[in-house]
């Protein structure tokens, strides 16, 4: 394993702002074959960090590190890269496209790669695998988008517009994203409703928190599963990536014209919804299914929602998204 932050420079966004001495953290796992042709990049999710993301790297894990070279870059304002709760002057929007720009540039500059294997990513990092995909064509060869979507829908949109009200009702809300101090009483709202929408209601009458979790009771559960991990993040970060997640859409560079886009894609793409995730539903997945040429979409059979996607402690569905990707990278 080894770690580097790779400097990008003054870095100009597609919204036209600029992240001035723009970093992007990373951690790789594995070894790059000599004909540089293993490489899988696994961009992280909201709130993620390469840290939180690597349980799912082994060699009996999803992504083996003994075949493939797996790169985790990540996402601006997660506090390690550039990030809106460290930098001042950090700009309103840094779109999905930027992230997987600056990723771009990781791979072919520090590693010097002329083709990605593969682009595999759970949730906000679903996004970035399919933008990959969108925007470098016939760079990546497949795309493996675990609880994501091409775009965000009208719904999920819906989603974080009320967490972002949230934010903006603190206190402490200085305007632009920013706050005078830690916002602790709403970020303890917003985990709330996280909550609410990270799992599904058949979870929750499973009281899967108790039976699999340990949790003594629901309040605890909260507490301990949702409050406690939000608190551990700046409010400017979660503001920001949530930004960037309301605008992620493949379509921009097409005219929003979703079709075309997804068309465009050449990469063999594997689509894996979760029966029950509230954010990225099956229906969408399966629109977006029809426009693209080489693709496969594989119901995850979970009543644990979104959650179904990333299954650290879920041995039923690790095993089954362990199953589906192995043989998916093997086709």
């Amino acid at each position: 394993m080894t770690a580097g932050s790779f400097e990008l420079g003054d870095l100009k966004l597609e919204n036209g702002g600029v992240i001035r001495n723009a970093k992007l953290s990373w951690k790789s796992y594995g070894t790059l074959s000599p004909a540089r042709d293993n490489v899988i990049v696994y961009p992280c999710s909201y709130g993620a960090t390469h840290e939180t993301q690597e349980w799912l790297i082994g060699p009996d894990g999803v992504l083996d590190p003994e075949r493939w070279f797996i790169v985790i870059p990540d996402m601006f304002s997660n506090g390690l890269s550039s990030s809106a709760s460290t930098d001042p002057e950090f700009p309103s929007l840094v779109t999905m496209a930027d992230n997987v720009h600056a990723q771009y540039r990781l791979i072919t500059e520090q590693f010097a790669v002329d083709r990605l294997a593969a682009a595999y990513g759970f949730s906000m990092g679903a996004g970035q695998a399919y933008h990959w995909a969108a925007l470098y064509p016939g760079f990546v060869e497949r795309a493996i988008v675990v609880c994501g979507s091409a775009r965000t829908s009208l719904h999920n949109r819906v989603f974080l517009s009320g967490l972002l009200r949230i934010l903006e009702a603190a206190p402490e809300y200085a305007g632009n994203g920013r706050f005078a101090a830690e916002p602790v009483a709403a970020k303890r709202a917003f985990a709330h409703v996280y909550a609410g929408w990270g799992l599904s209601q058949d979870f929750y009458r499973a009281r899967l928190f108790e039976s699999v979790l340990g949790a003594p009771d629901l309040d605890s559960f909260l507490q301990t599963d949702w409050v406690d991990r939000f608190a551990e993040g700046a409010a400017a970060d979660q503001y920001a990536q949530a930004l960037t997640w309301l605008a992620a859409d493949i379509s921009t560079s097409y005219d929003g014209d979703l079709a075309a886009a997804l068309g465009a894609i050449t990469a063999r793409v594997l689509l894996m919804p979760s029966a029950t995730d509230l954010y990225f539903r099956t229906a969408d997945n399966e629109l977006e299914l029809t426009s693209l040429r080489n693709a496969g979409l594989v119901e995850i059979p979970s009543i644990w929602g979104h959650r179904a996607g990333s299954p650290r402690d879920i041995p039923a569905d690790l095993d089954f998204l362990r199953r589906q990707v192995r043989d998916w990278l093997d086709a």
